[in-house]
């Protein structure tokens, strides 16, 4: 991997001479190009002067400024550019050292992976990542990249430090007009079930990160390329249309959550075994109950026996005393 910028992190009175790779490869997107319908032929964008209406080479092409809202266009030279008073030009000046949460995710641009550019910078590069990494904050800076000044996080990452671009305060739009007017109420009770759903969606999986929408499109291409229909896995249809009562809907989500994970299934099967368990110990109960009663009518019995034996037995020694 080759660096797209060399230049120094100023960390005090510490210099540390730094080389930034690209984090990211936005190649691997989903790209199309325009093509002219009737014939399947390249759109191009070819650049024209709009005062002689010609087509002119990337040779002659340079930059020009707009100062206000008039037609006046100023051209500039690399030597202009050169010759501007930036002290960030070679150098990231680090101005404050805050915590990761503070960053605001809408400023946050392009990564870059910042590797050391000479033997000298390593323990400098290491000292700068292991005091971040235990003070928990990143730095905050000023760099000029590809003839722009702007703002610059650094943070630690795996054992390496992390250029992220941040754009400038005035560059984020504010929230007017996006916000309706009157906010709608929800009941402590919906609150409550949208967090039971929150918590049954559980981790990550790598199909989750897995952009199966290039996949799918690369599909199509190869069944149009083989003159076949493409052929795509059965998916689970999403429910569509207005959700009227948000309450069941949350519930709703969350049962299916937990069918996904197969743990409607488990609890259906403890439910199951203590239902039966239950029936057993009623059954149970039912039969000692019944024992009970049977043994308390037998020894009732036993007792108006004995009762109606001793009666006679008077009865019989009194008739005989009266004879």
């Amino acid at each position: 991997m080759r660096p797209t910028a060399k230049f120094s992190i100023s960390f005090g009175l510490v210099t540390i001479p730094v080389a930034a790779y690209n984090a990211t490869d936005t190649s691997a997107s989903v790209s199309f190009v325009r093509i002219h319908t009737a014939d399947g032929g390249r759109v191009r964008n070819q650049p024209v002067c709009s005062l002689e209406g010609v087509e002119i080479t990337q040779d002659e092409i340079g930059r020009g400024y707009k100062p206000g809202d008039g037609d006046t266009v100023v051209p500039l030279t690399d030597e202009d550019l050169d010759a501007l008073p930036l002290p960030t030009a070679k150098t990231l000046t680090i101005l404050a050292f805050v915590a990761g949460g503070d960053i605001d995710p809408l400023q946050m641009g392009k990564g870059y992976y910042l590797g050391i550019d000479s033997p000298a910078a390593a323990k400098p590069y290491v000292l700068l990542r292991e005091a971040m990494e235990r003070h928990q904050r990143v730095g905050l800076g000023k760099i000029a990249l590809h003839g722009r000044e702007t703002l610059a996080m650094i943070r630690p990452m795996e054992g390496a430090l992390v250029m992220q671009v941040l754009l400038w305060p005035h560059q984020i739009r504010s929230m007017d007009g996006v916000l309706p007017e009157r906010q709608a109420e929800v009941a402590r009770n919906e609150v409550s079930a949208a967090e039971a759903l929150m918590d049954s969606f559980g981790e990550l999986s790598e199909d989750d990160l897995h952009d199966h929408y290039r996949e799918s499109l690369e599909e199509i291409v190869a069944a149009k390329l083989a003159h076949r229909e493409p052929e795509f896995p059965a998916g689970e249809e999403q429910p569509a249309g207005e959700v009227m009562d948000l309450m069941a809907a949350l519930q709703d989500s969350v049962r299916a959550a937990k069918r996904s994970r197969g743990e409607d299934e488990e609890a259906e099967s403890r439910s199951g075994r203590t239902a039966k368990k239950s029936t057993v110990e009623k059954s149970t109960a039912a039969k000692s109950t019944a024992t009970k009663s049977t043994a308390t009518k037998a020894a009732a019995k036993k007792t108006a026996a004995k009762k109606q034996t001793a009666a006679k037995k008077t009865a019989s020694r009194g008739g005989r005393r009266a004879g």
